[in-house]
């Protein structure tokens, strides 16, 4: 954006300073406060207003970073203060129900301190993150109230207002707090260690639908089903893709995303149950959980080791054209030249195999839970699921290296 000085010079050229406002609050009488990691990125000067009421003036302190989590925008912050400060208290947002009155405080549209009261309008709320957990509530929350706290009628902190939608930049009564039970844990690893420490199970997981219950087996379309087991703890304790993770430390896994939040929460180095499905029988295995931002710093290394280039076959199944894989195909592919497998070569654009995503240039690994490598073995799987009485096959499938099931009806 341009801006034009008073007499009417171009100022675009010149270095610009500029500033932003949000809201935040004291946890400690020796000067923590918590805010939005979004209200502090890329700062290079932050600066603390307090409004310390009862006709007192205002008193700016400035404030050094202690840690950030981007994952659920969460910043820790630090003042030296001449005296100790008055604080507030996190409370258990677990506790916050559907209809309950809570309190929004903070800066809205850089207007100063101010409070806005409405009632807690859903629960668990997910917006984009991985670890998201929201309070959704009708109290209103402007730009300006980021990193401000939700209270309830006890005066605890069982939020962090982070965000809200509208379609024209202001409240219209949809706003989100980060629940207070994600945000203490959070706050807990920045102040101890000034970055956060999340358990690693370390697979790669989807959401189990009908059609893969049913395809597996399973009474009911819950649990968390492997995908990819790469290396670390679950390789180690020996959990395989196509294994259905359906309780994890004694808690149930409900899906996916309960999975993730369950481990991230979990100490980094601690040992754990996983009750897991595996070919029509539970077993329990044990995993020591390692630490997912370790992890997520390391590249990825192929697991694939063998190099076979049989011949050139293809063939229409379960609305595929498929073909087996060729040293050519992989190169074009981008695949190791190990890897094994039946390449989609096109898909009819009227079958459920179209519906469900599959395209060109996917590869099958699995078909019902075992590797592939011949269209001979793929036909052999689907006579295996229709013997048993099945009406899904369950396809392990690959593009660009990402792995995701698919179940494919054998009735039509």
């Amino acid at each position: 954006m341009k801006f034009q000085d008073r007499n009417g010079g171009d100022n675009s050229d010149r270095p610009q300073r500029s500033s932003a406002l949000g809201s935040g609050f004291v946890i400690s009488e020796d000067g923590y406060i918590v805010t939005n990691n979004h209200v502090i990125a890329d700062a290079d000067q932050i600066e603390i207003e307090f409004f310390p009421g009862d006709g007192q003036p205002k008193e700016l302190l400035p404030a050094k970073v202690i840690g950030t989590d981007p994952n659920t925008d969460i910043a820790l912050l630090k003042v030296e203060a001449p005296a100790p400060l008055k604080f507030v208290t996190f409370g258990d947002s677990d506790t916050a129900r559907v209809g309950d009155w809570v309190v929004a405080m903070g800066n809205p549209l850089g207007q100063g301190f101010s409070v806005s009261a409405g009632i807690v309008s859903a629960r668990n709320r997910e917006l984009s993150g991985s670890y998201d957990d929201y309070i959704q509530t009708d109290a209103a929350i402007n730009r300006g109230n980021s990193g401000g706290p939700l209270f309830n009628m006890d005066g605890a902190v069982v939020g962090v207002n982070t965000a809200i939608l509208s379609p024209n930049g202001g409240s219209i009564g949809i706003g989100f707090s980060m629940a207070s039970n994600v945000v203490h844990k959070v706050v807990a690893q920045l102040k101890e260690y000034g970055e956060t420490r999340r358990g690693w199970l370390g697979v790669r997981i989807q959401d189990v639908s009908d059609d893969v219950a049913e395809a597996m087996g399973l009474e009911d379309a819950s649990g968390a089903l492997v995908t990819d087991v790469p290396d670390g703890p679950s390789k180690e304790a020996g959990l395989l893709a196509g294994d259905v993770i359906l309780s994890f430390d004694g808690a149930v896994v409900k899906d996916t995303r309960s999975l993730v939040r369950t481990v991230g929460n979990t100490e980094v180095g601690k040992t754990v149950r996983v009750v897991i499905y595996r070919e029509g029988k539970t077993e329990t295995l044990k995993v020591t959980l390692g630490r997912r931002e370790d992890a997520e710093r390391e590249p990825e290394s192929s697991e694939d080791e063998e190099d076979d280039a049989p011949k050139v076959t293809e063939k229409e199944l379960l609305g595929l054209s498929i073909g087996i894989l060729t040293d050519k195909m992989r190169s074009e592919l981008n695949l190791s030249d190990g890897t094994e497998g039946l390449v989609i070569l096109s898909v009819n654009e009227v079958s459920e195999a179209w519906e469900k995503g599959l395209r060109a240039g996917d590869v099958i690994t699995e078909a019902g839970q075992q590797k592939i490598a011949t269209i001979g073995e793929l036909e052999a799987r689907i006579s295996q699921a229709k013997e048993a009485g099945r009406k899904w096959l369950l396809l392990l499938v690959r593009r660009n290296g990402e792995p995701r099931f698919v179940a494919l009806n054998l009735t039509e």
